[in-house]
């Protein structure tokens, strides 16, 4: 019930366009590495001092006008050259509906393509971040269509999703992201139970390390990275061929602890305005990630901000019931 609450305040555009406007005061600021480019190259700057790189995210999903998704472009195309010029260790990662996916499929792809061949020109990897279900399919014929002339593009394979397996097999030559997926999804499409969810991810993350040809796992959980690293210590799979991934904000220690360990690690770092809809969904995906910003949520200046939130998304719900 609580993932489903904040699953709905994800969507909801009315709050996403509050939270634009309040900036980070809701206590996103712990989780999102700022609003504009110099914040997040400073971030990427201080991990990589500590031996961790970067996956930068300018924050934006489910765009539906033609001039947004194009800013939002040339804002990936400023990160790009803003990560050039700085020298950080850091690569992009952006979602295919930011750019106009929901828009009209061509105008997407063109847009990722110029995406694409900017970062090419400097070696610089690009991973197209999987969406809900009804943009999957369109997000991997992208991906099918830019690696015919670039190669420095990989993607994210979701767990939860029942045609994973078959997805992970297809693309075992491309770099790639596991996730547990992070999207509310019915169960005709989804494992929804957690159970199910864990013993696919780790079924997909071990067969990627054996036959794929780089492997992020995208995990909090340290009973996965120690599995994870028993395996591959059995399996004598060379560190360079895989990584961990966290996001920005989460279990800092063991994120420093991984990286002198000597494993590769690389911080998911997103910033910008648009950062309502990635924040609610951290907060859906594990009640634990409540306590990691409720110091600054529950505030006098914001409770009564949340409880509007809040409202509103009920009477949503009521509304609709009816």
């Amino acid at each position: 019930m609580l993932k489903e609450f904040f699953i709905g305040l994800s969507q909801n555009q009315f709050l996403n366009a509050a939270a634009q406007k309040y900036g980070l005061k809701l206590g996103a600021q712990s989780v999102v590495a700022g609003t504009d480019i110099h914040e997040a190259i400073e971030t990427i700057k201080e991990l990589n001092k500590n031996g961790i790189s970067a996956t930068v995210d300018n924050l934006g999903e489910f765009v539906y006008d033609r001039e947004e998704a194009t800013a939002a472009k040339n804002q990936i195309l400023n990160v790009v050259e803003a990560i050039h010029e700085a020298g950080v260790d850091a690569h992009i990662s952006l979602k295919a509906s930011q750019l106009g996916l929901d828009i009209d499929y061509d105008f997407a792809l063109s847009n990722l393509r110029e995406i694409v061949a900017a970062a090419a020109k400097y070696d610089m990897f690009v991973n197209i971040d999987m969406e809900d279900y009804a943009r999957l399919q369109p997000s991997f014929d992208i991906l099918d269509e830019l690696s015919k002339n670039y190669g420095n593009v990989g993607t994210v394979i979701q767990a939860y999703f029942h045609r994973a397996e078959d997805d992970v097999r297809d693309y075992k030559d491309y770099r790639l992201r596991i996730v547990k997926g992070a999207y509310k999804e019915p169960a005709s499409v989804a494992y929804t139970e957690k159970e199910e969810i864990d013993r696919n991810f780790i079924k997909l993350i071990e067969y990627h390390l054996l036959h794929g040809k780089f492997t992020s796992i995208a995990t909090h959980d340290h009973h996965v990275i120690d599995h994870v690293k028993k395996f591959a210590e059995e399996n004598q799979i060379p560190r360079d061929k895989f990584e961990f991934q966290m996001l920005y904000g989460f279990r800092r220690d063991m994120q420093l602890e991984l990286a002198k360990e000597g494993y590769l690690f690389t911080t998911y770092v997103p910033f910008g305005k648009d950062w309502y809809g990635y924040f609610m969904r951290r907060l859906a995906e594990r009640p634990q990630n409540l306590n990691l910003v409720a110091k600054q949520v529950f505030t006098p200046k914001t409770n009564g901000v949340i409880a509007i939130a809040a409202g509103a998304f009920l009477l949503g719900r009521m509304t609709k019931r009816r």
